[in-house]
C-alpha cells in the first residue's frame, strides 16, 4: 500500500470552488510552475487550465498529459478544450500538462526513462503531483474523475498508469502506444491481470504507427471485458495522427450529459 508523504507544497493559489455551466470566456492556461520532486530527485515543469467558468457547485475531473509541453504546442489543445467547454460538447475540466524536459536544460528531454512504467515516476504522481493539484485546486478526489494520456511513449506510460495506479486513475488516453517490444509485454501484463476498472481511449495509425502490435493489444482488451474507444486511421506516427483525434479523445471521457445542458 502506497502512503502518502507529507509535502513541502508550494504555493499556486486555490481555485474558487464553485464554478458554473455558464461559460464567459476562454479557459486560464497557468505559466510553468517549477517542482522539485523528491521520488525522482530532479525538478519539473508543470502548467494548468482552468476553465472559465462560475458558480458550478461540483469539483473539477482532471486530465493529466505527459509530454504536455507538445500537447500545447503542436497539439492546440487548448483551443480544442475552450471550444468543447464553451458549445457543452464536453463538461469543464482541470488539465495538468507534465512537461518531459529538463525546465533548466530544455533541450535535455527525459520521457524515454520516465515513460517506460518507471516506478519513481509512478510514485512521484501518487506521492507528490495529485497531492499538490488536489490541495491547491478544486479537483475531483475520485479516480473515476481522473484520466491520464499520452502519446506514443506517453500513450505506453499511461498503459503502465493502469496497471499499477489504476487505483488513483479511471481513465487512459493512449495515442499510438510505442513500441512494438514494449507493447507486446504491457500486453501480456494485461492478459495476464485480472480486469481493472478502467475505462480507455485507444488509438493507432498506419502501418508507419505500430499499427498491427496496437491491434492486438485492442484485441487483449476487448477479450478481456475493458470498455474501449478504438479509432484507427491512416496518418503517421506525428501530430497530424493524434490533433485530429482530440475532440474525440475528450468526449470519450468527459462528455456532458444533455440534462446538463
Amino acid at each position: 500500500m502506497i502512503v502518502i508523504k507529507a509535502l513541502a507544497i508550494h504555493f499556486i493559489g486555490f481555485v474558487c470552488l464553485f464554478y458554473s455551466i455558464s461559460v464567459s470566456a476562454n479557459g486560464i492556461l497557468s505559466t510553468n510552475y517549477l517542482f522539485k520532486s523528491k521520488f525522482l530527485q530532479y525538478d519539473l515543469n508543470y502548467r494548468v487550465y482552468t476553465p472559465n467558468v462560475e458558480n458550478r457547485k461540483s469539483l473539477l475531473p482532471t486530465l493529466y498529459l505527459t509530454d504536455g509541453q507538445w500537447y500545447l504546442s503542436s497539439g492546440d489543445i487548448k483551443k480544442t478544450l475552450d471550444k468543447l467547454i464553451a458549445s457543452k460538447k464536453i463538461s469543464p475540466i482541470f488539465v495538468v500538462f507534465i512537461d518531459s524536459r529538463n525546465p533548466h536544460k530544455l533541450t535535455e528531454n527525459r520521457r524515454n526513462d520516465e515513460f517506460m512504467c518507471n516506478a519513481k515516476y509512478i510514485s512521484f504522481f501518487i506521492n507528490e503531483l495529485i497531492p499538490t493539484i488536489s490541495h491547491n485546486f478544486a479537483v475531483s478526489s475520485a479516480r473515476e474523475d481522473r484520466v491520464i494520456g499520452g502519446i506514443s511513449f506517453g500513450g505506453l506510460n499511461a498503459a503502465c498508469f493502469g496497471l499499477s495506479a489504476h487505483k488513483y486513475f479511471g481513465g487512459l488516453v493512449m495515442q499510438s502506444p510505442a513500441n512494438e517490444q514494449h507493447l507486446k509485454v504491457i500486453r501480456r501484463l494485461y492478459s495476464k491481470s485480472s480486469t481493472l476498472p478502467l475505462k480507455m481511449f485507444l488509438s493507432s495509425g498506419g502501418n508507419n504507427d505500430n499499427g498491427r502490435a496496437i491491434k492486438k493489444f485492442y484485441q487483449t482488451l476487448e477479450d478481456k471485458g475493458y470498455d474501449v474507444t478504438f479509432v484507427k486511421n491512416n496518418k503517421g506516427h506525428h501530430w497530424d495522427n493524434w490533433r485530429p483525434l482530440l475532440p474525440e479523445v475528450l468526449t470519450t471521457f468527459f462528455s456532458i450529459n444533455e440534462t446538463d445542458k
